[in-house]
């Protein structure tokens, strides 16, 4: 789609919106289920913090979507963490909220290991930290991440299974010592 010269964030958001737009959704379904962001919120915050940053390009398709990914974990997780502290009493604020629904919302905590985990993740393999952002936060499917990466659909399986056992051990330890 992108030719091989390096692009900014701007160009490849509003070339891109749709596809962050049903990505801000699928995220926040997956990670804060009844919360009051919605999807558009989240996702113009998410430019707003990619576009102060200096410098901000993209040489294709694939790691401006990733880095969209993180970004929005990032927002997300600071969300939680700023509900958890209303939660706490940081904040009164009196609301109604559905019984269903609050037992539904991840504890912020959960959000930070896991966040922690995938940076941890990035440092010792990128290209793991990778395949997790584009598959997992992305939705792409194996055969589409082959082919942005430039490598087999089953290499791709390997990878993900590899990352995955990693993030697997990683939670396992920072839960043990919590």
């Amino acid at each position: 789609m992108m030719s091989t010269a390096v692009v900014t964030a701007d160009t490849l958001f509003s070339t891109l919106y749709g596809d962050l737009h049903r990505m801000a959704r699928r995220e926040l379904s997956k990670r804060a289920p009844g919360s009051t962001l919605s999807a558009t919120t989240l996702l113009h915050e998410a430019y707003l913090d990619m576009s102060g940053r200096d410098a901000a390009a993209f040489p294709d398709r694939n790691r401006f979507m990733a880095y969209a990914s993180r970004v929005m974990r990032g927002l997300i997780i600071d969300y939680m963490r700023s509900r958890q502290a209303q939660k706490r009493g940081g904040e009164f604020e009196f609301t109604a909220i559905a019984t269903d629904v609050a037992g539904a919302v991840p504890d912020s905590s959960e959000l930070t290991r896991i966040s922690d985990a995938l940076d941890e993740l990035a440092t010792v393999d990128p290209r793991l930290a990778t395949i997790v952002d584009l598959k997992f936060f992305c939705g792409f499917s194996f055969a589409e991440i082959a082919g942005m990466q430039g490598v087999s659909e089953r290499t791709v399986q390997r990878d993900w299974e590899k990352a995955r056992i990693y993030l697997h051990q990683a939670l396992r330890q920072s839960a043990s010592i919590v």
